[in-house]
């Protein structure tokens, strides 16, 4: 059983930066692949970014290529989401999630592939 829990959500001003943070207990880090979703009220749960469980292969959604940045540190079993020149409608609840079905190079991006998620930690962006 993987426990997340995220971290390092708040109000950010507009073309600030900020960084959330998504800390794993209960398993092994380097099996666990990690995603990041977001949700704003009266939309779906959409897919943020993702990280292989190893050799750091990353995917990102359209919308945030150039602007965020996923990453993770095994000393710290760890998965950091770096988010640069935050606009107001990146506003939304920002959740982890992972899941140990995925192969080593994998980058999973659908909900449907991740068993394990945290409560989420708010980010509004401020103009």
């Amino acid at each position: 059983q993987v426990s997340l829990a995220e971290s390092g959500g708040g109000l950010v001003q507009a073309g600030a930066s900020l960084r959330l943070s998504c800390a794993a207990s209960g398993g092994t880090f380097n099996k666990v692949a990690i995603g990041w979703f977001r949700r704003t009220p009266g939309k779906e749960r959409e897919f943020v970014a993702s990280i292989s469980r190893e050799y750091n292969k990353t995917s990102l959604a359209d919308s945030v290529v150039g602007r965020f940045t996923i990453s993770r540190d095994s000393a710290k079993n760890t998965v950091y989401l770096r988010m640069d020149s935050l606009k107001p409608d990146y506003s939304a609840v920002y959740c982890c999630a992972g899941t140990t079905r995925s192969g080593r190079f994998e980058t999973p991006a659908n909900e449907g592939e991740f068993d394990y998620w945290g409560q989420g930690t708010q980010v509004t962006g401020t103009s």
